[in-house]
């Protein structure tokens, strides 16, 4: 008999700064959405195997957090020079895990390093404030880590969104559990590595793989004072109100229905290149894709060149597969379902399949036309490389759209008028807004983060706002002088 091998060893979990075996009864092939092949098996850890973690982050707090963050930040420093030297290989090992184009996946390591450099600007941004309050009476505050925090990230960017919370939270004197997605656990133990080779401590970092029990545990665990979602809306709900229930602090993302709203005087060349690629990029699984376009007046002609342009968008060429056999039944199934309730389908995506790839899970990029607002491709997250495109008279029905759904990741305008732009950011009711721009995601140091049922939770995830998240606020008021004059100050 022939004895099959993977190309990948069973996924370890990383506690203590060492690679431990798991012995759990429960375990999950993982699959590279590529081919439809298993490349690994990852053990599901229980609550027994987050608790050593949690011990391990626990005894590496002390001497983390009181080493002065000039300091810590030199680690990062050295780590971003190791992510650049990897830069290939990481961006192999997120295009098997995950299915993106490699150009996608060097992407996603790319974004990594920019995150990487924003930490290493701590000790600028967090120096603290300091006055002398009174005669003699001196008043400092300085911001102090919460001890041990958790970070849960999603399948769709197993480099980035990982990056989105380690380097802020470790360099501003925390210690993490991570709890990669179970789909793609790869790319979280390179990173322990590369961070342990730039001269991390033992206990700063540690990776507890799972499903659901590990989510569950790390709401519930004590020791565990901060948690960090990012995955869909139904379950930062759940986690965001189970976390908190245990008086932890909790900014958890969610999923997203993004309106790019396309006026008659928008750039037609820019507007069709924008449009095409915010919908189908990372193959339309990410929570900033335009999924939905609202056409106001006459733009049949910037339709047929956006239909054009994705045209272009090739399935194992220059788009990658989505990531299960179930991810993309249910995204063919929207696509019927749109067309059978009226819609037009302009250019379709279904039954797609790649020579030599025969058992990957792609979708084709795909564009339909004269969708309602009632039908559930118009108020479901797709999460597929799909455009649905509903009609308006006037930008205020389009913007009625916009913001009668749940969510409020992103919405963008494309037009030429500075006008009808500056109305759009006023009253669009989401957190990034773009203007002729189809993924608005904000650059470093300004923050990640939407409104309504996209976040649950203050503060963002990234940027300046999440120092806020991962820190508290210590207060100390100092008088030496006896000298000095009393008052109600003093």
């Amino acid at each position: 008999m022939e004895v099959q091998t993977v190309k990948y060893p069973v996924v370890r979990n990383y506690i203590g700064g060492q690679f431990a075996d798991n012995q759990a009864s429960r375990t999950l092939d993982v699959e590279s959405p590529l081919t439809g092949e298993v490349i690994s098996t990852l053990p599901l850890s229980g609550t027994a195997e987050l608790d050593q973690a949690v011990q391990a982050a626990k005894a590496a707090y002390p001497a983390w957090s009181s080493t002065p963050i000039k300091e810590r930040v030199q680690i990062f420093y050295r780590y971003k020079a190791l992510l650049e030297r990897d830069m290939k290989a990481l961006a192999d090992l997120v295009r098997e895990e995950n299915g993106k184009t490699y150009d996608e996946a060097r992407a996603e390591v790319e974004k990594a390093i920019e995150l990487t450099e924003f930490a290493c600007s701590m000790p600028q941004l967090i120096q603290g404030e300091f006055l002398e309050v009174s005669k003699g009476v001196e008043a400092r505050v300085e911001r102090k880590p919460l001890g041990v925090v958790a970070s849960i990230a999603p399948f769709n960017f197993p480099n980035m969104v990982p990056h989105w919370t380690i380097p802020n939270a470790l360099v501003l004197g925390n210690t993490m559990i991570l709890k990669p997605s179970e789909i793609v656990p790869l790319s979280a133990g390179r990173i322990a590595e590369l961070l342990k080779e730039a001269g991390l401590p033992d206990g700063v970092l540690n990776i507890v793989h799972g499903d659901r029990e590990i989510v569950e545990a790390i709401c519930d665990h004590p020791a565990i004072q901060a948690v960090s979602f990012v995955g869909s809306t139904a379950i930062a709900k759940v986690v965001y109100i189970r976390a908190t229930s245990h008086l932890k602090r909790c900014v958890a993302l969610g999923g997203a229905k993004n309106h790019l709203m396309v006026l008659p005087d928008a750039h037609p060349e820019m507007t069709a290149s924008n449009v095409a690629a915010s919908m189908s990029g990372c193959a339309g699984q990410r929570c900033m894709a335009g999924s939905t376009m609202v056409g106001v007046g006459a733009v049949d002609g910037i339709v047929a060149k956006i239909v054009e342009e994705a045209r272009k968008i090739v399935p194992g060429q220059n788009l990658g597969s989505v990531i299960s056999k179930a991810a993309k039944e249910r995204i063919e199934k929207h696509i019927t379902e749109a067309e059978a309730a009226g819609a037009k389908v302009l250019l379709d995506g279904r039954n797609t399949t790649v020579p030599d790839h025969e058992g990957g899970y792609y979708v084709g990029a795909t564009v339909i036309d004269y969708v309602t607002p009632n039908m559930r491709i118009a108020q479901e997250e797709v999460f597929g490389p799909v455009l649905a495109i509903m009609r308006t008279n006037t930008l205020d029905e389009a913007l009625n759209i916009e913001n009668a759904n749940p969510y409020g990741n992103a919405a963008a305008v494309f037009t030429s008028s500075g006008s009808s732009a500056r109305y759009v950011m006023d009253h669009a009711n989401a957190g990034m807004i773009g203007v002729n721009i189809g993924v608005p995601v904000p650059r470093e140091p300004f923050s990640f983060g939407g409104w309504n049922d996209s976040k649950f939770g203050a503060c963002d995830i990234t940027g300046k706002s999440s120092i806020e998240f991962w820190t508290q606020l210590k207060k100390t008021t100092t008088k030496w002088n006896p000298e000095s004059r009393v008052n109600w100050m003093s």
